[in-house]
């Protein structure tokens, strides 16, 4: 479940439409051929007695390579172990925490920490998701995303690397803005131009195989600032290695110093706002979300899942984004 503020969900067919517009029609409802949820028999995986075992299948990041799945692990461990004391543990019921399809065509993991009262942190949500595509080959997102509460503007983050080959990645990677960068210069200053954060954009265009990416939703595009990373990486037919060492060698340490920077000046920068901008943010917060609902979720899971499991999964999350 990838990328509302951050965006942390994409409409999984726009998705499927820019990797793959025949592959896309495949999963259209209004396609002649069979739909994805009459090709995928849909029903709840039984849930695990073991409250730890979500965590556990979470962290696995199991049908990506080695080096995005070294990355998501860090990224979770760094974000978990500076903010652990203003976190609770993640309380989805186990069958939201992981689930599956009956015939195993696709599977999906999700973990969601509130943070504490006392702390600038709303939750933090991360996910993967694995699909095996009717023309061979597979579907995976893994994506983490972090939200802060109207205690303070300071931006989101966001990361999803979305996979549909050995030899194909989008990436996006971003600190969401909270506020117009054009009505408050001094936002735009402290967090994207004092912390050269175009500087990792212009390290990974650089790269030969690396071409800019551009999201087919208007919607989701105006969401991401000026910095934003958002790319697709291809390297020839065959050659995963070099993809590898792509993701391994310049996307890894890029996704590390851009969480880095959000820690250190956004979650933990102590910048906080007065009681007519919390107002603000809470409104802008709650209509991001509900619209992401609206056009992302309500759709793409369901589709994905059968209605059972995907509504099953969209109530927990309900509960968090639109608390």
């Amino acid at each position: 479940m990838a990328v509302i503020n951050s965006c942390h969900y994409f409409f999984l067919y726009s998705q499927l439409a820019t990797l793959s517009p025949s592959l896309a029609s495949t999963y259209r409802f209004s396609s002649p051929r069979k739909s994805l949820r009459t090709q995928i028999t849909c029903s709840a995986t039984p849930a695990s007695s073991n409250p730890m075992e979500g965590r556990r299948k979470f962290m696995e990041f199991p049908y990506v390579s080695a080096p995005v799945r070294n990355l998501m692990v860090d990224l979770v461990s760094t974000l978990e172990n500076r903010l652990d004391s203003q976190l609770l543990p993640c309380t989805l019921p186990s069958d939201v925490q992981y689930y599956e399809n009956q015939t195993g065509n696709a599977q999906a993991s999700l973990q969601i920490r509130s943070g504490l009262h006392s702390s600038p942190i709303d939750f933090i949500l991360g996910s993967w998701i694995h699909c095996d595509l009717p023309t061979g080959g597979a579907l995976n997102i893994t994506s983490l995303s972090t939200y802060l509460n109207s205690s303070t503007d300071a931006p989101n983050f966001v990361i999803e690397l979305i996979q549909s080959s050995a030899t194909s990645l989008v990436l996006i990677l971003d600190l969401p803005p909270r506020k117009d960068p054009v009505l408050y210069p001094d936002y735009l200053h402290n967090f994207y131009e004092s912390t050269q954060l175009d500087t990792y954009r212009q390290t990974l265009e650089k790269i030969p195989e690396v071409t800019p990416y551009f999201s087919p939703s208007l919607y989701v595009r105006c969401f991401f600032s000026p910095t934003s990373i958002m790319v697709r990486v291809e390297t020839e037919a065959g050659d995963s290695a070099r993809m590898e060492e792509i993701v391994g060698s310049y996307v890894d340490p890029v996704a590390k110093d851009v969480l880095g920077i959000w820690l250190n000046h956004c979650a933990c920068g102590g910048r906080e706002v007065g009681e007519t901008e919390k107002d603000y943010l809470k409104k802008r917060d709650s209509l991001a979300r509900n619209k992401t609902i609206e056009i992302d979720l309500g759709s793409s899971l369901p589709r994905l899942f059968g209605p059972e499991v995907g509504g099953r999964v969209l109530a927990e999350i309900r509960k968090v984004l639109i608390a």
